[in-house]
């Protein structure tokens, strides 16, 4: 059941489109990814689902309602962490949950809220006075006191440390679990594979792909990658006249094979007959990040 819907969606900055046409749907209780590199369009697409800016074009729909019509009733219903958004450095973590559940008919429980998000040390902390990661829990928290039914997280990981980054993954997915449907925009390739049901590839105002990680993935190659480094010399032609081996490279001293089906098995077989050990042993399959090259001829970081 979708609970999102938008249809050719357009927004123009005078003479320039950054939405251009796009159109998807998010289906109650999943992770919906938006991942693309920077000013792919991604922040005004969910602004204009979220009713922060007006559409050129096309409609949106969140549970019904119209984001420009039904702003006051779309509220209750929606929560935004936004992509760049700082409270005052001095108010302190329970006085700013309480302050945003003020605008709700119905918040949530702010004690119950604190502790879910591991902020219980943190609630007559100041805001200035948190950490990176400690700022994320209660970015989460405000979008999520008034008991939400959808949520948009937009580049929610930003600027965080690995184990921060992690820790907030664990926060999604418990969130989802609750029965929040999530919007999550992103350009972390690793954040849309870990969390996404499915994930719209965006580049310059259009998707170029809507599908599953793993489907994505599937559309650009099923082709698998063996790296090791060989305890021996020998030529590319022994692996090679294998059906399975499409491609021999070399990568200072390891080999790399690109082939499919049993590419793994079928090149250990012959290493192992010609008495050669596969050192440092690798298996590396199409990654999304290979997929977003193929769709869009760049990489994420271009």
């Amino acid at each position: 059941m979708a609970i999102i819907e938008v249809r050719d969606l357009v927004k123009d900055y005078g003479s320039m489109r950054a939405v251009d046409g796009i159109s998807f749907e998010v289906e109650e209780g999943e992770i919906f990814g938006i991942l693309g590199p920077n000013g792919a369009g991604k922040t005004t697409t969910v602004e204009c689902i979220e009713g922060l800016r007006s559409r050129d074009g096309g409609s949106v729909r969140v549970m019904g309602l119209d984001p420009e019509r039904d702003g006051p009733e779309l509220k209750q219903v929606l929560g935004i962490q936004l992509q760049e958004s700082r409270l005052p450095d001095r108010i302190r973590v329970g006085e700013a949950l309480d302050l945003y559940a003020s605008f709700y008919r119905s918040p949530a429980n702010t004690d119950r809220l604190i502790e879910k998000l591991g902020l219980e040390r943190k609630r007559k902390t100041p805001f200035g006075k948190l950490s990176g990661g400690q700022q994320q829990r209660l970015s989460i928290a405000l979008a999520l006191v008034g008991n939400p039914r959808v949520a948009v997280l937009d580049e929610l990981t930003t600027g965080l440390d690995p184990q921060a980054r992690r820790d907030t993954w664990d926060l999604i997915e418990q969130v989802r679990n609750s029965g929040v449907t999530i919007i999550l925009v992103t350009h972390f390739m690793d954040e849309a594979e870990r969390l996404c049901d499915r994930i719209a590839v965006v580049d310059t105002g259009k998707i170029v792909a809507l599908d599953t990680p793993a489907g994505l993935t599937a559309r650009v190659s099923e082709e698998q990658r063996v790296r090791f480094r060989p305890s021996a010399a020998f030529a590319d032609a022994l692996l090679l006249d294998l059906p399975e081996v499409a491609r021999v490279e070399r990568s200072g001293p390891h080999v790399v094979v690109t082939g499919d089906g049993n590419v793994l098995q079928a090149v250990a077989s012959v290493l192992a007959r010609n008495q050669i050990v596969a050192a440092e042993l690798r298996v590396e399959q199409v990654s999304l990040d290979d997929a977003f090259v193929a769709l869009t001829g760049k990489s994420l970081e271009h």
